[in-house]
């Protein structure tokens, strides 16, 4: 089961809406950008000491430059969904912002289609079709 990618995507969700839940009361008393700053500080310890645990731990001169273009875009644009996020929580309520963040499920689809050449069968673009209609939805409940 946990070499499953369902399993770790199934977790991926769980902890996704809990951060959405413990944010929003988090956020409550603090500047969003400064919430944000706390968060990612609280996060780079506890991801080294994850790898270090699991004995993951790379020489980061080894790791080839593209590897390193892209983690850095990658981090970028982390940083920008959160800074976002969280001034969205800041101003809405989570259960309608929630699901504004999830269209990035949409996106990912259409994105994958186009730079990674991904296909989803005809099925699959409908539930990603229903994702983004649900999202539209509950947001604007």
């Amino acid at each position: 089961m946990v070499q499953s990618w369902q399993f770790w995507a199934l977790l991926s969700a769980a902890f996704a809406a809990l951060t959405a839940i413990f944010a929003k009361v988090g956020v409550s008393g603090i500047n969003s950008d400064m919430a944000t700053f706390i968060r990612t500080a609280i996060i780079l310890p506890m991801t080294l000491i994850i790898v270090l645990a699991f004995g993951n731990w790379q020489n980061p001169a080894n790791i080839p430059g593209k590897t390193w273009q892209f983690l850095t875009l990658s981090a970028l644009a982390t940083g920008a969904s959160w800074l976002c996020y969280f001034r969205a929580l800041k101003l809405g309520d989570a259960g309608q912002v929630a699901p504004i963040d999830k269209l990035s499920v949409v996106l990912v689809a259409i994105f994958a289609a186009i730079f990674l050449g991904e296909r989803l069968s005809i099925q699959g673009w409908a539930g990603v079709s229903l994702i983004a209609a649900g999202a539209v939805l509950v947001a604007t409940a």
